[in-house]
């Protein structure tokens, strides 16, 4: 399920920022972009995480922004002097002039710029700990905001189903007639002029009955109620869902492959549209 959660920390001249999002995905998958102070505590910041999120590929951003004076990186000037020393020496050994753009080009060499270490404290680990907390609770409520809003959809496109099946009803009764005319029909065509009423009538029931949808209706019916059912009782039933969706694309299909009339088969046409709709959706739910 995607998720987005943000908090934001200060601690000793520092802005702190995390960020979490997540993607759907069939497994856990945790990618972890942090500062190299905080490295050290990057396997407990994904155990904070798989305890709180069960799948998905997650994403978690840390971000420190100097709010105060301090500068944790610092001119060498005594590399700068020294680069500065030989380029002199060499310039006036190969009789050439010293670029004009001198100091750029000393910045660019090694050891021209000093960078503090940095020792992560317990005080800030707290500040950085909770500000994890934070973002993964705002996170929490957004996929909470979503799966409500995917339920409201689940349970719209059931309806949905529910009273197109029950809209087959009408047409069934009209098969018969029409199935009898084209039977007729085609008696006539093969010029036969007598047969026999019992035997025919045998052979339109026997035909009636292999285009007979009441079973797959009724299946039909039961895969609609068990679905709303596990998503109200059972919690992270994602892939049992998807299951229950197949289940009823079957019955969907096979209803059209005996509906065998134009309206029938237009309002399978629309069942199947709203079975799509799920099986997007379902790859949203745990």
């Amino acid at each position: 399920m995607t998720g987005f959660g943000k908090s934001v920390a200060e601690f000793s001249g520092k802005k702190i920022g995390v960020e979490i999002k997540s993607l759907n995905s069939k497994q856990m998958d945790i990618t972890a972009r942090i500062p190299n102070a905080y490295r050290e505590k990057e396997l407990e910041i994904r155990s904070i995480l798989s305890q709180s999120i069960e799948r998905g590929k997650v994403d978690i951003f840390i971000i420190i922004e100097q709010t105060g004076s301090c500068i944790s990186s610092q001119l060498n000037q005594a590399a700068i002097e020294s680069y500065y020393a030989q380029m002199q020496e060499i310039a006036g050994k190969l009789d050439i002039s010293i670029p004009s753009d001198w100091f750029s080009a000393i910045l660019r060499l090694p050891e021209t710029v000093k960078t503090d270490t940095f020792e992560l404290n317990e005080e800030e680990w707290k500040v950085v700990r909770k500000a994890i907390f934070d973002a993964l609770k705002a996170f929490n409520e957004f996929r909470r905001q979503e799966g409500a809003m995917i339920y409201r959809i689940f349970i719209e496109k059931i309806s949905n189903i529910e009273r197109l099946l029950k809209e087959i009803a009408k047409y069934e009764l009209e098969r018969v007639d029409y199935i009898k005319a084209k039977l007729q029909e085609s008696i006539k065509k093969l010029e036969i002029t007598s047969y026999d009423e019992n035997r025919f009538e045998q052979e339109l029931l026997y035909y009636i009955e292999k285009l007979d949808v009441n079973e797959e209706k009724t299946r039909l019916e039961n895969h609609l109620k068990y679905f709303v059912k596990t998503m109200d009782n059972e919690k992270n039933q994602g892939r049992k869902l998807s299951f229950i969706l197949q289940e009823m694309g079957r019955e969907i299909n096979t209803l059209g492959s005996k509906s065998n009339q134009v309206d029938m088969q237009k309002i399978v046409v629309q069942m199947k549209d709203e079975l799509e709709q799920m099986k997007e959706q379902i790859l949203n739910v745990l």
